[in-house]
């Protein structure tokens, strides 16, 4: 087993998308919290440089899909709207 630079950003990015997820079910953090955001984020790009190696088009769309709306996510959290609104009886 030849395992390539991509193949290890792969794993990581990997791990930090299921370790965010883990931690959001596990009540550890929040969805909308700059922590998930990052994980997420970078969780997606490693993953898409994985496909450096060997390119699947069903991954590569998952992860930039991941990747956008991490970005809108931490966007938001990061100008303070990241809080879920409550609606108004």
């Amino acid at each position: 087993m030849n395992i390539q630079w991509y193949d290890w950003v792969g794993i990581v990015g990997t791990l930090m998308v299921l370790f965010a997820y883990y931690l959001l079910q596990a009540g550890r953090l929040h969805g909308n919290g700059l922590l998930y955001q990052l994980l997420n984020l970078f969780g997606a790009a490693g993953v898409l440089a994985s496909l450096y190696g060997k390119f699947n088009i069903a991954v590569c769309l998952l992860m930039v899909v991941w990747l956008v709306i991490s970005v809108y996510g931490l966007a938001r959290t990061l100008k303070g709207g990241g809080a879920p609104k409550t609606p108004t009886p």
